[in-house]
């Protein structure tokens, strides 16, 4: 299998501040600690993959500002390859993110940059999609861009990953172009039209999904664990269990860590396994990026258990 991993995706500067408790509308909470790194999660996705040791690439678009450079500074440090990194002239991509003491997040977006990766952006980078062995996307970036790097990436044999978070509405012939797609619970409940809440309500929705042409799906629940469904069967992966502390980028570590096993060779289980404890590492950490683990993190991980 050609190991080469695509990331198109977002990219954003993260604004968090950690809190005892989310504040209600119009209520102000103070004691808050601020802190600001790189996210988006379609970088979160690609420095995991890197950090995790696959061969990965990164398309997408930031602006002429301190956190474009920033940002094309950090991916540099990564390791990425930055010439598929693209400028706007809209501002970067930010996210302004409050976490309170059980870990859970609330995240507003500003899109910038993002909002102006399009479909002929997309046709300019064809030549490293045609050369990917997996592509890896979400929906921080315009639908249309997505569906056309989908379809590109199907005609030329790619393995088409798709995280759709957040949840949008989607044009009913992408599901034809996804070869495996990893929502979360909320995510599959929307697309299926069903009320996901446990793991047999999930390979219910899970199983609505491959009437719409998915090939596979990779249902992400939390401390519950993920579910894999296929025309095999459903098959659950439990979640290790970690003292959580900010579960900002545990889906997107999930997924690019899965593509780095699955780019290996791994079979869909033992990638799963792979992605689970990853992400499990990266709940114990506060932020986006600096949470990712590395792949020593990881296998030392996996050998104690």
């Amino acid at each position: 299998m050609n190991r080469k991993i695509l990331v198109i995706g977002s990219s954003n500067t993260d604004m968090t501040v950690q809190a005892s408790r989310l504040p209600r509308p119009g209520e102000t909470v103070l004691g808050g600690v601020f802190t600001m790194g790189a996210g988006g999660k379609g970088a979160n996705q690609a420095v995991a993959a890197k950090r995790l040791g696959g061969d990965a690439a990164f398309i997408c678009k930031v602006g002429r500002d301190i956190f474009g450079d920033n940002s094309i500074r950090q991916y540099e440090a990564e390791g990425l390859d930055t010439s598929l990194v693209l400028r706007s002239e809209k501002p970067s991509g930010v996210a302004l993110i409050s976490v309170d003491k059980d870990a859970e997040n609330c995240i507003v977006v500003a899109s910038g940059a993002n909002a102006d990766l399009s479909a002929a952006d997309i046709d300019n980078c064809s030549d490293a999609i045609h050369g990917a062995g997996i592509l890896l996307m979400q929906l921080e970036i315009p639908v249309p861009s997505v569906l056309r790097a989908a379809e590109t990436a199907h005609e030329a044999g790619v393995m088409t990953v798709l995280n759709p978070a957040p949840a949008l509405e989607l044009p009913a012939e992408i599901f034809r172009y996804i070869s495996l797609f990893i929502p979360n619970e909320t995510e599959l409940s929307m697309y299926s039209g069903m009320p996901v809440t446990d793991e047999r309500s999930a390979a219910v929705a899970a199983r609505t999904m491959m009437e719409k042409g998915e090939e596979r799906l990779i249902v992400t629940m939390g401390s519950k664990g993920a579910l894999i469904v296929d025309a095999d069967g459903c098959i659950g992966i439990p979640a290790f269990k970690v003292n959580a502390v900010d579960t900002t980028a545990a889906g997107d570590t999930f997924c690019g860590a899965l593509c780095v096993a699955l780019s290996e060779g791994k079979g869909v289980v033992e990638a799963a396994r792979f992605a689970s404890a990853a992400s499990a590492l990266a709940v114990k950490k506060v932020g986006a990026q600096n949470s990712i683990p590395s792949r020593e993190e990881v296998e030392s991980f996996l050998d104690n258990q």
